[in-house]
């Protein structure tokens, strides 16, 4: 396979030359093997590429312009679709040839062959997935029987599930006895320390009206003592 570039050793034209120029020294750094075809100096050379290059690739006034690029008869693009695969690591794919091991362009082409290995993986086991799903016949005959199974099962469980519930149910009557008892309790605090307060204030009541007593006793006494005198008096 030999890559010809159809070029212009004698262009007027500063962007053209350019554009040859970059095709040739990418071409140079991938080790690419080419065949420069200048088709300034040789009329065959122009003829044979403004010949083979596809109608819908020419330009509106049907003339290519250098640089063409070709793998021996087949036509691979312009400068144009040579640069957008250069952006896109996809020169050797735009030349026709494989990439080298180990490029950037055979490890792209690696993870497309996976991804499209993996898909197809995919399929195959829908595929397989969809005939299995055919036995419809004894899937519904163990679907029954299982059916069954778990009705039963369903069945022991909401069992278990209403005597969760009694249970459950028994634990707050518990509870309520306990409140009961703890207030019964709490009311005969109270009442004990009513009892308590009454007999307190009586005992102070009690201790007053003995003081007042005592005070009129010695009221009493003093005034007896008072009269004594008076009256030892009056005798001298």
């Amino acid at each position: 396979m030999v890559i010809k570039v159809f070029l212009a050793s004698s262009s007027g034209s500063t962007a053209i030359k350019k554009k040859q120029q970059d095709v040739v020294a990418f071409l140079e750094a991938l080790k690419v093997d080419y065949t420069p075809l200048d088709i300034a100096c040789n009329e065959d050379n122009r003829a044979w590429m403004r010949q083979n290059v596809p109608e819908e690739k020419k330009p509106a006034n049907g003339i290519p312009l250098p640089p063409q690029i070709f793998n021996e008869e087949s036509y691979c693009g312009d400068y144009d679709t040579f640069f957008n695969a250069k952006e896109d690591n996809s020169v050797y794919a735009f030349l026709g040839l494989p990439p080298p091991p180990g490029s950037k362009e055979a490890e792209q082409a690696n993870n497309s062959h996976i991804m499209e290995n993996g898909t197809h993986t995919e399929e195959t086991n829908a595929d397989e997935n969809l005939d299995e799903s055919t036995e419809v016949p004894v899937k519904e005959r163990n679907g029954e029987a299982h059916g069954e199974g778990d009705q039963a099962a369903d069945d022991e469980e909401g069992a278990e599930g209403d005597a969760d519930d009694e249970a459950e149910e028994e634990v707050p009557a518990a509870d309520e006895e306990e409140e009961a008892v703890e207030e019964t309790d709490e009311a005969h605090a109270y009442e004990e320390e009513e009892l308590e307060e009454e007999e307190l204030q009586q005992l102070e009541e009690q201790g007053e009206q003995g003081s007042e007593e005592e005070d009129e006793a010695d009221v009493q006494e003093n005034e007896e003592d008072d009269l004594e005198e008076t009256q030892e008096e009056e005798a001298e």
